[in-house]
């Protein structure tokens, strides 16, 4: 069965107009879909536009024309029914020092008109792993606490989807793990989550799907695992018994990457050249095989290929 779409964007534009007058592209011509209950990864180097985006779809930046609709509420319509579909967990963690956690959430519930009856901050603390630190102070929590109380303040009047703007910026790679499982949990819940993100190995490993953002322009949209399959450079390395130091070989496509001792590092053009080829070439020049490992590349070949960074 086909999910529904939960956020439609439609030939969307963003231009600004410099002190010179001069006009520059934010977003040119975007169009895109979101699923219900997928992660979708928006990647981009800086100034790609993902920001422009978020604030848009935040209702802090106003849209040059194109039509965006939010789980069935058109942003020009109803912008408030828009808002009150999204939960934004910005980069920056901005929180009150002198509040607790579950005080914080229940303002931020009141902020949304959420009824007492109806608020659900004790749910939203566990999800979040702060149910232990709910009434001490803000203050006194560590880096990650904190980022996941922004996850929790964006979850109070239960949106049905979450971006998630670069929320692993600086930090470690084992608050960034602990951070990933809270967003999987959410997503498990039934939330969708849309991701801005730098790491392309998170995007790699959190995201059903991915479109690239460079200058303003999609240059990519496609399952994670599809944009994957576009890379057409093969890593492979070989262990040989017998020592032997290639300074060149005459195979199309193919590059040595590293010749020392019992080992041969090669790259080459998957539709060029085909493993079998590669192997044939190196029995016939009395080369002894022990192991064969590959390396099928990752997002951040297909990132720069696309990008040109």
């Amino acid at each position: 069965m086909d999910k529904k779409n939960v956020l439609t964007v439609k030939n969307l534009k963003k231009n600004y107009k410099k002190n010179n007058s001069q006009t520059v592209k934010a977003i040119e011509n975007l169009n895109l879909e979101v699923k219900q209950g997928e992660i979708f990864g928006l990647l981009g180097p800086n100034g790609a536009g993902k920001s422009t985006f978020i604030n848009i779809l935040a209702g802090t930046v106003l849209k040059t024309s194109g039509q965006i609709n939010v789980w069935g509420f058109d942003i020009d319509k109803n912008p408030r029914q828009v808002r009150a579909s999204i939960g934004i967990v910005p980069q920056e963690v901005n929180l009150d020092p002198f509040f607790s956690p579950r005080k914080l959430l229940e303002l931020q519930a009141g902020m949304y008109g959420v009824k007492k009856k109806d608020r659900i901050t004790d749910t939203i603390l566990k999800i979040v792993s702060l149910d232990n630190q709910s009434n001490s102070y803000a203050r006194g929590l560590s880096g990650g606490m904190k980022r996941r109380l922004m996850i929790a303040k964006a979850l109070v009047h239960q949106p049905p989807i979450v971006i998630l703007d670069e929320p692993t910026a600086g930090v470690d790679v084992e608050l960034r793990q602990q951070l990933w499982e809270n967003v999987k949990l959410l997503n498990k819940n039934g939330v969708t989550i849309i991701l801005t993100t730098h790491y392309l190995n998170e995007a790699e490993e959190m995201c059903d799907r991915i479109g690239i953002l460079n200058k303003g322009k999609l240059v990519a949209l496609d399952s994670t695992q599809n944009l994957l399959n576009k890379i057409n450079i093969k890593k492979v390395r070989f262990k040989l018994s017998n020592n032997n130091s290639f300074d060149r070989i005459t195979l199309k496509s193919l590059s040595i990457l590293k010749s020392e001792s019992n080992e041969l590092v090669v790259s080459y053009d998957k539709n060029k050249l085909t493993m079998n080829e590669i192997i044939e070439f190196l029995t016939s020049k009395s080369i002894n095989i022990l192991d064969i490992s590959t390396d099928d590349g990752d997002l951040e070949d297909v990132f720069i290929s696309l990008t040109n960074n």
